[in-house]
């Protein structure tokens, strides 16, 4: 095949090939484009189960940063919870007093 001269189907010794020898070749590449293809396919799977165990690994890192994430802003809640209670109860008149001082801008943003 690489001794033969572009396009003439002569060696390199320049007797022509018979009919068989090129089918015979020919056959000899089909094989060959085959088992390229076959190569192909299986390096192909393995590149998508590498990919799926990839974005697998990445979901489960998502998923625990968001459920940490979560769960320091449901502690910050209660702690801001807790201090509201706690002022609310050390000064219920300037508590009572700032309520009703936000009652009413908001009922003046409301008439707007």
């Amino acid at each position: 095949m690489a001794t033969q001269a572009a396009g003439t189907g002569k060696s390199s010794n320049g007797s022509r090939r018979s009919a068989a020898e090129l089918e015979a070749q020919i056959e000899i590449l089909r094989a060959e484009v085959a088992k390229l293809s076959e190569q192909l396919e299986s390096s192909g799977e393995i590149s998508v189960r590498a990919m799926k165990k990839a974005a697998a690994a990445g979901m489960d890192q998502l998923k625990s940063q968001g459920e940490a994430a979560y769960d320091g802003l449901r502690t910050n809640a209660r702690d801001i919870e807790d201090q509201v209670y706690a002022a609310v109860r050390e000064k219920p008149a300037t508590s009572l007093a700032i309520a009703a001082a936000v009652g009413f801008l908001l009922a003046v943003m409301a008439r707007r």
